[in-house]
């Protein structure tokens, strides 16, 4: 039914919460694919102990797309590493998906961090859900119909940010788009903490920007790292 794709890099600090808060919501027929861009520390270690398919990876677009390649089910949700589920959220959602006739959706987004879970209700769940019908909106995370996944080609690796706006601005050329509101799905702040609350916002909203007046970003404008967090300083642009 479900393969949950999972793109990393040096993410054994946040990966065991995300597969374990997947592990715990009642599923039956999922699969996990962890699309990893070369890891150093224990990523592909602790996604082995918890039954997953690893795969190589890349800079997101590709690790998303390499993922994908590999999967066996009819729906796809793509998840960043440092995302976590509140217990029966993930069927909450999928009934929704389902009930709503959906063929790609995005979610309204959640944090434990006060200051974060309020700038993601101001600058990005609220715009959302206004701009639903006329101009779809995600950000780490996505679910997909398996076929509609291989009618738009997949993310588009030439892009250096804002892959999934572009993902499912395609989408919505061929199937019904919608955000998911009936369970929210918990992000890390470690990005704003890192880059700054005003320089992380600010670049999206200048992503926003360049993709409805010139497109989808495939240079280093906006100097975009993947996992340039982490301890093990191996970082992809």
């Amino acid at each position: 039914m479900l393969s949950i794709i999972i793109p990393t890099l040096n993410e054994e600090n946040h990966l065991p919460f995300l597969l374990e808060s997947i592990k715990k919501q009642g599923l039956n027929n999922y699969e996990i694919i962890v699309a990893d861009a070369g890891s150093e520390d224990k990523t592909i270690e602790i996604a082995k102990s918890f039954g997953c398919k690893v795969v190589p990876g890349g800079f997101p677009p590709k690790g998303k797309n390499k993922g994908a390649k590999a999967a066996q089910n009819s729906l796809i949700l793509f998840l960043d590493a440092d995302i976590f589920l509140s217990d029966g959220s993930l069927e909450k959602l999928l009934k929704e998906f389902k009930e709503r006739n959906l063929d790609v959706a995005s979610f309204t987004l959640a944090s434990f961090h006060r200051f974060h879970n309020l700038s993601y209700r101001i600058f990005y769940n609220f715009p959302s859900l206004i701009t639903e019908r006329f101009l779809p909106q995600a950000m780490n995370a996505i679910l997909i119909k398996n076929n509609l996944h291989q009618k738009v080609g997949g993310f588009n690796e030439k892009i250096k940010v804002g892959e999934e706006l572009d993902y499912i601005r395609r989408g919505v050329k061929f199937g019904k788009f919608g955000v998911l509101k009936s369970a929210k799905i918990f992000s890390s702040p470690r990005r704003f903490e890192n880059d700054g609350w005003f320089t992380t916002w600010f670049k999206y909203f200048l992503c926003q920007l360049h993709m409805i007046f010139f497109g989808p970003v495939k240079s280093d404008i906006l100097r975009y790292r993947f996992n340039h967090y982490s301890k093990n300083k191996k970082n992809l642009v």
